[in-house]
């Protein structure tokens, strides 16, 4: 018995199958240019303003002397920090109060104190800052003080703002019978919004006919790369990079357009170029840092800890009755040396950050070994960074 022939399946229509042909063809384009972009595409944009800063657009540091009073039993002792006490007699000289010479001053809720506070750029009169008020006596504690208006001075010797205020102490501490318990600092605090701006800085950075970039980390790439960006959304010839450290950029000739044209070019996007290899280490705490463009050669790194541990016990000699000595202390030390039994490792080279760091911890040391180990290397031409003590 034969079998009924299969029926064919049915096809599409010409132009069906062109339109589905068209659209496959564009897909398989349109994946190609997204991975193409994603390979492209820079992972770690940065705006202008995040690696330069308009030069001469800073902050100017104040500072001022002034006494802190309303403490509980717990400021200066006049004994130990007389100027604190001259501090007030000339304070209330000004309002009019005349203290005998000579007279004793008993001072337990009075305190001198630093005041000081940054100036930011473009401040204008009436302008608040928050102030750091700091002990230079023998104040136990700050807790509950009140800052005497106090002027604050420039490196120029002018005053630019006034400070007054209740202190904000992040501590707390307790004390009696000769026992303490203190929590953080006690000696410093701050005061919110404390000093009024009484004098503006002004800054001429704007009032030229170009001003200057100025890199946070001097680059080549760096800048080259921003004056670049500034010329494709500015212009040819409006950027051009002086050296590693400065941009000179033209502005516009019109002053009300200026602020605008700052605006948009600080929020322009830039690949910075890749940080130097660079190791930070710190010797007092034993911290050490990598960032990710340091590479490790093939080395053999073998390192064995050194220990000397020393005990001395007394001994007494005790002679017999009958004999015409004396009992003698003796001490009786012990002293040995044991060293790490540690096998040479051989660290093979290494071009990413995670393989360097996979290479020093099959080491199993500390930090503080590390500090060592890693000079060694660098010493053996196997590290390729720089290394910086802090």
């Amino acid at each position: 018995m034969s079998r009924p022939l299969p029926t064919p399946p049915a096809r599409c229509a010409p132009d069906a199958e062109r339109r589905i042909e068209r659209r496959v063809r564009g897909l398989v384009w349109l994946a190609f240019v997204l991975a193409g972009a994603a390979l492209w595409w820079p992972a770690e944009a940065a705006r202008i303003k995040e690696v330069a800063s308009v030069a001469g657009v800073r902050p100017n540091q104040l500072t001022g002397y002034g006494l802190v009073v309303g403490l509980d039993g717990s400021g200066d002792q006049v004994t130990a920090a007389p100027f604190t006490s001259q501090s007030l007699l000339s304070m209330l000289q000004q309002m009019g109060v005349n203290v005998p010479p000579g007279t004793p001053l008993q001072l337990k809720n009075v305190a001198a104190v630093m005041v000081t506070t940054m100036l930011p750029p473009y401040a204008q009169p009436g302008q608040q800052l928050d102030v750091n008020v700091s002990s230079i006596g023998n104040a136990k504690s700050l807790r509950g003080g009140t800052l005497v208006a106090t002027p604050l001075k420039g490196v120029d010797g002018q005053i630019y703002a006034i400070a007054q205020g209740n202190l904000v102490i992040g501590g707390a501490g307790a004390a009696a019978n000769g026992s303490k318990v203190q929590i953080n600092q006690l000696s410093s605090g701050r005061v919110p919004a404390g000093a009024t701006v009484e004098r503006t800085v002004p800054n001429p950075a704007l009032d030229g006919d170009a001003l200057q970039l100025a890199m946070h980390v001097g680059d080549y790439q760096t800048a080259r790369v921003v004056a670049q960006a500034i010329n494709r959304a500015k212009g040819e010839g409006t950027a051009v990079a002086l050296d590693a450290r400065l941009v000179q950029v033209a502005l516009p000739r019109a002053p009300e357009q200026r602020v605008a044209f700052v605006a948009d070019i600080e929020n322009l996007e830039v690949q910075p170029a890749r940080p130097a290899a660079k190791v930070i280490l710190n010797a007092r705490t034993g911290s050490v840092v990598l960032n990710d463009a340091v590479t490790l050669g093939a080395c053999a790194v073998a390192h064995g800890n050194l220990a000397v541990t020393i005990s001395t016990t007394p001994t007494v000699s005790q002679p017999n009755a009958l004999a015409a000595g004396r009992t003698v202390v003796t001490q009786q030390s012990d002293i040995s040396i044991t060293t790490g039994q540690k096998s040479m490792i051989d660290l093979p080279a290494g071009a990413k950050l995670t393989d360097v760091v996979k290479a020093l911890n099959a080491l199993g040391a500390t930090p503080q070994d590390l500090l060592v180990i890693l000079q060694a290397i660098k010493a053996a031409g196997a590290l390729n960074a720089e290394l910086e003590v802090i």
